[in-house]
């Protein structure tokens, strides 16, 4: 029975269990019968009992057979009694060698009864282990598959290993499966190795594995290495299909290279498909192509071409149509083809309401949107998160914040909680009205839908305090968005010390942009402008050119606003000369002696300053009474 257990047998049957016990059993007996005999044939020494009375060697013989009959029993031993009688003369000298002789019969009877049952537990144990094999391949096969789908790639490698440490090689449909998880991510080093182990240890990849992994570097913008890998696929007997095709095309396509997929489509398509060169998604693909790139007639003329060789287009070609004319503020065009689309019995879907929704939206046109918002509705298709964003994001833009807090009410019947992105619309849309106290009442209701407020919102919050010149209030914001694990960027310091300096609190504005520089930010064109301002508003015009000459030294002179108060404060110092100083300096600058030339400044307020730079240098000159300006 140990010996079973040691080697690790499968479990047995009650009767199985209790034979080895009996077998054992009977073993012990034999061995210690077997001994006790032997001891009184060869020692030959009167046997003596606890009085000192000798008794004889046939009681002990009878006396032993008897137990060794009574624990084995007449069904699987021999019957020993017939040696055991009294009859058989165990007390002449023939009797030890009889006795020896049951013995052995016993015993190696016994022996074959167990190689027999060993044998046959062997052979039903080979039959459950081949069964349990191949159910345990096939579950973790699976298993491997759903820990990919779920993302839990680390998981499934390390179950895919486990597995060929025990003789147990995944198939190249679970392969696939990691690969194309490994992609999703982004780690392509982790697939190429993958790939690799594929190619030495098996399976072998086939010709899904390598359009997973030439999708995978087309998704991290690798173009290079996809085309690459596409070139390899002859080498190893794997011809590219349609698949391979497309996502190429695809790739370069979003790069601008149309002329380059056309050169590839013609590449990797055989001669016998030139009647049909492109397909549907092909064709889409290109379309996309050229309306992105501003080749609106091209993509018509594709479009057109479709239809002329009878191909069935489906609401994703419309739906790239549509999109194409939308960036094109070809909108009307647009919702043409929309109703075309409706004839021809295919149902827009929200990606298509989208569109001519955001279309509408950017050219200021609500109302049409807002149409288009409730045929949607209509029409069974139900507006996601994208829909009320732009809704939302187009009603706050043209200042209509009461739409827009009945669109965000909407969501929130329709059990849709806003992501922080519409929340954070809304609160700056009542902050730049200066409604305070919504402003901070749609941030509480943004906590009770457990939302929490991100930086953007603290900044929605601070404009707002500092609009109203609450410059303490928006101080203590900034500190509880740091009591909550939010840290303030530069757009939070460029609001405080903005407001700190028309508020003429110099030292403070220092203070923040000392804390600023602390946190390891970088000042930028804003910052420098305010800091400025502020020095002119104190009347340190020394500081105020040092940090004028700063940004010199950053390139921060893509604006004309910090020239502005340099020059208006000069012109209110009665400081002419300085303040021609500063505008010839400006003007001799190699980026705006380009770029705010008279004849090239119409636009952008460029020529419209300096205008008024020329008018006030003659004014000062007028009052002081000299010629400055040749």
């Amino acid at each position: 029975m140990a010996h079973f257990i040691a080697c690790g047998e499968p479990s047995l049957l009650p009767t199985h269990i209790a034979f080895l016990r009996y077998v054992n059993r009977t073993l012990d007996s034999l061995k210690h019968d077997a001994a006790q005999i032997l001891a009184n044939f060869f020692c030959f020494q009167p046997n003596i009992d606890r009085n000192g009375r000798s008794f004889c060697e046939e009681d002990i013989l009878s006396s032993s057979a008897k137990d060794l009959m009574t624990a084995m029993g007449s069904e699987c031993c021999l019957e020993a009694q017939d040696w055991s009688s009294r009859e058989k003369n165990f007390g002449d000298k023939e009797c030890p060698q009889a006795v020896f002789n049951a013995l052995d019969t016993m015993l190696k009877d016994s022996l074959d009864r167990l190689k027999m049952m060993r044998e046959s537990i062997s052979l039903a144990k080979i039959g459950l282990q081949g069964y349990t094999c191949n159910y345990n391949y096939a579950e973790h096969a699976t298993l491997i598959r759903c820990l990919c789908l779920e993302g839990k790639l680390g998981a499934g490698l390390l179950l895919r290993v486990k597995m060929m440490q025990k003789g147990f090689l995944p198939d190249v449909f679970t392969h696939n499966h990691l690969i194309n998880g490994l992609c999703k991510v982004g780690l392509m080093e982790k697939a190429d190795w993958l790939i690799r182990d594929m190619i030495e240890l098996g399976p072998s990849p086939n010709r899904t594995t390598y359009n997973i992994f030439i999708k995978g570097y087309c998704l991290v913008n690798n173009i290079e290495k996809a085309l690459y890998l596409f070139s390899t696929m002859g080498n190893v007997g794997i011809q590219p299909n349609r698949v391979t095709c497309n996502t190429l095309v695809h790739a370069l396509c979003k790069k601008g290279l149309l002329k380059e997929a056309n050169k590839l489509l013609e590449e990797i398509l055989n001669d016998d498909d030139e009647k049909n060169l492109q397909d549907l998604v092909t064709s889409t693909i290109f379309m996309d192509g050229y309306f992105k790139n501003g080749s609106i007639i091209r993509g018509l003329s594709l479009w057109d071409e479709m239809l002329q060789k009878g191909t069935k287009v489906d609401v994703v070609a419309y739906n790239v149509l549509i999109h194409g004319l939308c960036l094109s503020r070809e909108i009307n065009l647009a919702h043409g083809y929309a109703c075309q689309m409706l004839k021809k019995g295919l149902l827009p879907d929200v990606f298509t309401y989208n569109t001519l929704i955001n279309a509408l939206c950017k050219e200021g046109k609500i109302n049409d949107a807002i149409y288009i918002f409730r045929v949607m509705s209509k029409m069974g298709i139900m507006p996601d998160q994208i829909s009320y964003k732009i809704m939302i994001q187009g009603s706050c833009f043209n200042g209509d914040v009461p739409k827009a807090r009945k669109l965000l009410l909407c969501m929130l019947d329709n059990s849709m909680v806003p992501k922080p992105l519409i929340w954070n619309l809304i609160i700056d849309c009542y902050g730049r009205c200066g409604d305070l106290k919504r402003a901070f009442c749609y941030r509480d209701l943004m906590l009770a839908f457990g939302v929490l407020p991100n930086v953007y919102t603290y900044n929605a919050l601070i404009h707002a305090q500092v609009k109203s010149g609450n410059i303490y209030h928006a101080y203590s914001l900034k500190e509880d968005m740091q009591s909550k694990g939010l840290y303030p960027d530069v757009v939070t310091y460029n609001l405080l010390i903005g407001a700190a300096c028309n508020l003429g609190h110099l030292h403070f504005a220092l203070h923040l942009h000392d804390e600023m520089l602390q946190r390891g930010y970088e000042p930028d064109m804003i910052t420098y402008t305010e800091l400025i301002r502020g020095h002119c508003i104190r009347g340190n015009m020394n500081e105020a050119e040092e940090i004028f000459a700063k940004m010199q030294k950053c390139g921060f002179l893509n604006d004309h606003v910090p020239v502005q108060i340099l020059f208006n404060k000069y012109c209110k110092l009665e400081e002419p000369v300085m303040a021609f100083n500063l505008y010839q300096e400006w003007l001799t600058t190699k980026h705006y002696g380009r770029l705010l030339h008279p004849l090239q400044t119409h636009c952008g307020g460029g020529f419209e300053a300096f205008s008024c730079i020329y008018v006030t240098l003659e004014e000062l000159a007028r009052r002081k009474g000299a010629n400055m300006i040749s």
